[in-house]
This record gives C-alpha cells, structure tokens and sequence, in this order.
C-alpha cells in the first residue's frame, strides 16, 4: 500500500470526478461481481468452513496494484486502471469487512469491526502516509519509485510462500476442489468483467480494464486479514489467488497485447 501511495498524487482523486461513471462502472462490478462469485463457488464446492470463508474474504477485497502492470501490457486505459484500482482500495476499508460478514456469517462469526481497524492499518494509514510523501518529499520520492514494485512482489511472494508452506496438509486434502474453485473466481471475474463493459457499449481498451479490474484481487490484503482474524487456514485461498490470478492476467495480456485496440 505504499507503494502504491507513493505513485498517486492528491490530483489523482479530482481525476475520480472528471469520469465519475468510468470509473464506477469498474468499481460497482468488482464489489458486486467477485463477491458474489465467491460465495457461489464456497457453496457450490462444498469447500470446508475455513476455506470456504477464505474464498469469500479474497473475493471481497479490492483489486491489485499488479492489475495496473497487466492493463498495461494488454494495451488497456493505464491511467483508468489505476484510479479504478485506487477507488476500489478506499472503499475496500469499509466494503470488504462488511460484504465479508453479510456472505460468509453463515459459516462462522466474522469480526467485521476488527477487519475494518485492521483494514484501515493495512490500506489507509500507508496509502496516505505513499501520498503525502509523493507531495512533499517528491525528488527522495522518485528514486524509490522504480524499486517499490519490486519490493511489494516480492514481499507478497514470501507471503503467499509461507501461507502455503503453513497449510500444505490442509491445501491437500481439500484436493482439487480448492484449486478449481479458486481458479473459476478469477476466471468468471474476468470474463464478467468484460461482457458487462462490452453489454454497456464500452470501448475495447476500456472492456479490458474493466475485466482486469474484477479479474485480480488484492491476495495479500485478503491473506493478513484472514490470518489475524479467521485462522490461518482461512489464508490458503487468498495464497493460491494471488497466483492463479497472476497467471491468467499475464496469459491475457499476452493475448490483447497483439491486438491493438481498434476503438481507443
């Protein structure tokens, strides 16, 4: 989170107002889309209670700084693609705890309000703390740019390696229905990211930033919240997200990477 903070500008959120549809359009899906995707798939799959709440927690966090390189190589709207993405954080500190609790309380008793403190911790205090740097320290600012995505990828590689490493045995006995219900929620946001942009007559380069946008989630958010306040269990799900949803962007980006949109 600041990483990406330190990439925004104070001027990012008055861009918000210029296109308040565009970028609502992205926004409204992923907290409508992923949310309700998971809780399909937690049911559908029979998925043991923690990992089934896992499933819903990662499908009701906001979208990734790593959707922003995607929606570049796939010659999708970048600049869109970071202020959806930038949206979708801010109202994840309050929409993630609360959409988590409404889809998931039938599993077990979920701490909405320790989520939201927790949220605000992860997301808001260092986001805020990226930008104000930005603003005010811009020249000590912009030597580090270049090495913070670096820094967070790998950061969130240890992460996900180490909650997978922690729940190896329980990740094996949920067998393939893990892995393949993990796989449908990123694939169904994908694609339902990009028929709703295309059914809502959206430009191409705008229907691929929408589907990237709904496609990947923020896997480390989902990760530390479900470890501190579900089990960590809970966190396998958000681990195999992160990289099934890194797999299928990339393959995507190297797909629209070859056709130049023709409606930009």
């Amino acid at each position: 989170m600041l990483g990406m903070g330190i990439t925004l500008k104070f001027n990012d959120f008055r861009d918000v107002f210029k296109s308040p549809g565009a970028v609502g359009v992205g926004v409204g899906a992923q907290f409508l889309i992923m949310p309700l995707l998971g809780w399909g798939l937690a049911k559908g799959f029979g998925l043991e209670r923690d990992l089934a709440v896992g499933l819903i927690l990662v499908s009701c966090c906001p979208g990734g700084t790593a959707s922003n390189v995607i929606a570049f190589l796939a010659r999708a709207n970048l600049a869109l693609s970071v202020l959806m993405t930038m949206c979708s954080t801010c109202i994840a500190i309050l929409f993630t705890p609360l959409l988590t609790e409404l889809l998931a309380s039938a599993h077990m008793e979920i701490p909405a309000g320790k989520m939201l403190l927790t949220t605000i911790q992860i997301v808001l205090i260092p986001l805020v703390a990226g930008i104000c740097l930005n603003h005010y320290y811009p020249k000590l600012v912009s030597r580090a740019k270049d090495a913070a995505p670096l820094l967070s990828v790998v950061v969130i590689v240890l992460i996900v390696s180490c909650i997978i490493g922690l729940n190896k045995e329980k990740i094996a006995n949920a067998g393939s229905a893990l892995f393949l219900a993990v796989m449908l929620l990123h694939l169904g946001g994908f694609l339902l990211g990009y028929l709703l942009a295309r059914l809502l007559g959206c430009r191409e380069n705008y229907r691929r930033t929408v589907s990237i946008e709904v496609g990947m989630q923020n896997s480390g958010l989902g990760s530390r919240l479900a470890e501190k306040h579900i089990s960590v269990a809970a966190a396998a799900p958000c681990a195999i997200s992160a990289v099934y949803h890194c797999i299928i962007g990339s393959l995507l980006a190297a797909y629209w990477r070859r056709r130049i949109p023709e409606n930009n």
